[in-house]
């Protein structure tokens, strides 16, 4: 047989192997947001090297991958809104659009398509569940920041399950209700702030959120441990189990880890590396589910697009990097900046000494993870500026924070020893991976663009 007549062979089987393949019953859409491969590797780096886990990260043991465009109708690179609604309708449209195409002419998410068919859906985020990737699942606005609007249509969507943090359409500039909460229970919604909640509640709707403590509105890092916290792992669990209870023969879950794309904002590796494990055990739950179900189950991975031009290695590391100082970092960033503020505030008279005994408990510095002279000298002189000539150092502002200048510089020092590299505190166009598990799931192990994925996954379950 000739090249040509062993590709036109091989699309043959391809073909035969699609038509034969089950319609699943099952579908998990996992986004990891703002993952791109060097998120995804400095996750698994940690993983085998730090924590001595000698099986890849979950969605690395798929058995498809491939990688996927993510462009914009308005741009080489794209923002949420315009990516989510690729991912969730299989159309492109301009930046800040949700759930409209180009000439915001409302486009149909996967989602309702299943909905209609008769399939429960559940919606779980780290995030705000009136953010882009979630609301590119429901909602059709001109402007991704209508909240008010986007989470009136999550409540006139009619699906099972929500979960995510502050629904933030629910006060008004100054602080007053605007009455979201009560126009979703309106609708027959049991509105719940605990997991215990949602496994004992007795509706077919429950919309799990928290209200989040932090401006950007997620429901809090991994890396900050914070007391009481909702986690992703528990949210997908929780949605898995009430979707089982209420539409036990078809159900649809998206699950964004959105929490990745905030530190790749910020350019905090070391959070960044452990929130993609957070991100891995959510995953798991679903491959349990696929374990118990794997004839009728179909799990994919992928990425709205990549943030921060993150690589694993840079100039100062030479051929490696060191995640194994990764376990000392006990705080997140932001969460960093916001205490160095507290203490200018609170502690004006602190010294370097006790600076360095404040930074070395909450990230290793001078302690387990070792610093050289000039991070050191460096690290003096803006510590100088900052609390002994009170000098205003500017922030560095990124999409979600602001960062005091010497919480900067420290995360500056961390990522160098740390080995991650950074080209920007904003998206990039570089593609992003797909990881894909289940019966017919081979139609992803290939270059694609993210229009892509959605009207696959929709023809996989007979409807398309």
């Amino acid at each position: 047989m000739n090249f040509k007549g062993l590709l036109l062979g091989l699309g043959a089987m391809a073909v035969s192997f699609s038509v034969l393949a089950a319609t699943p019953k099952y579908i998990f859409y996992f986004i990891g947001d703002g993952m791109g491969m060097g998120q995804a590797m400095a996750g698994q780096t940690y993983n085998r090297v730090a924590l001595g886990n000698e099986q890849p990260l979950m969605m690395m043991q798929f058995p498809y991958g491939g990688m996927i465009e993510t462009y914009s109708a308005s741009s080489t690179v794209t923002d949420s809104a315009a990516a989510g609604t690729a991912l969730s309708t299989g159309h492109k449209t301009k930046n800040g659009m949700l759930g409209m195409d180009a000439d915001t002419v409302a486009v149909t998410s996967m989602a309702k398509v299943l909905h209609d068919a008769g399939w429960g859906v559940g919606l779980v985020t780290t995030m705000a569940p009136d953010d882009a990737t979630p609301g590119a699942f429901y909602a059709h606005v001109p402007n991704r920041n209508m909240f008010y609007e986007i989470g009136r249509q999550a409540a006139e969507s009619g699906y099972e399950f929500i979960a995510g943090a502050t629904w933030r359409g629910e006060l008004d500039n100054s602080g007053k209700s605007r009455g979201l909460h009560d126009y979703i229970r309106s609708k027959g919604v049991d509105l719940v702030t605990s997991i215990e909640a949602v496994d004992n509640s007795k509706s077919r709707r429950v919309f799990l959120y928290s209200e989040s403590p932090f401006t950007s509105g997620d429901i809090g890092y991994t890396v900050d441990s914070i007391p009481g916290m909702l986690t992703l792992p528990d949210m997908t669990r929780a949605a898995i189990d009430h979707l089982e209870r209420v539409s036990p023969d078809h159900f649809f879950m998206m699950v964004e880890g959105g929490n990745i794309d905030h530190l790749g904002h910020g350019n905090d590796g070391g959070g960044l590396a452990i929130e993609v494990l957070n991100f891995n055990e959510a995953i798991a739950q679903a491959y349990n589910f696929y374990l118990k179900h794997p004839d009728e189950t179909v799990i994919i991975v992928t990425a709205d697009h990549e943030t921060g031009g993150m690589s694993v290695g840079n100039r100062h590391v030479g051929y490696t990097s060191y995640p194994q100082y990764v376990p000392y970092q006990a705080i997140s960033k932001d969460n960093f900046s916001r205490k160095v503020k507290e203490l200018l505030k609170n502690q004006p008279d602190m010294t370097w000494d006790q600076f360095k005994e404040f930074t070395a408990e909450k990230t290793g510095l001078w302690k387990q993870v070792p610093i050289k002279a000039r991070q050191e000298k460096k690290l003096k002189e803006i510590f100088d500026d900052t609390f002994e000539k009170r000098m205003a150092l500017a922030d560095e502002k990124t999409l979600y924070s602001s960062f005091n200048a010497l919480a900067n510089e420290v995360f500056n020092v961390l990522n160098e020893i740390q080995g991650y590299g950074w080209t920007t505190g904003s998206h990039t166009g570089n593609p992003v991976p797909v990881y894909a598990i289940g019966d017919g799931m081979e139609i992803f192990g290939s270059r694609m663009d993210n229009t892509g994925i959605a009207p696959r996954l929709l023809r996989l379950a007979g409807l398309q």
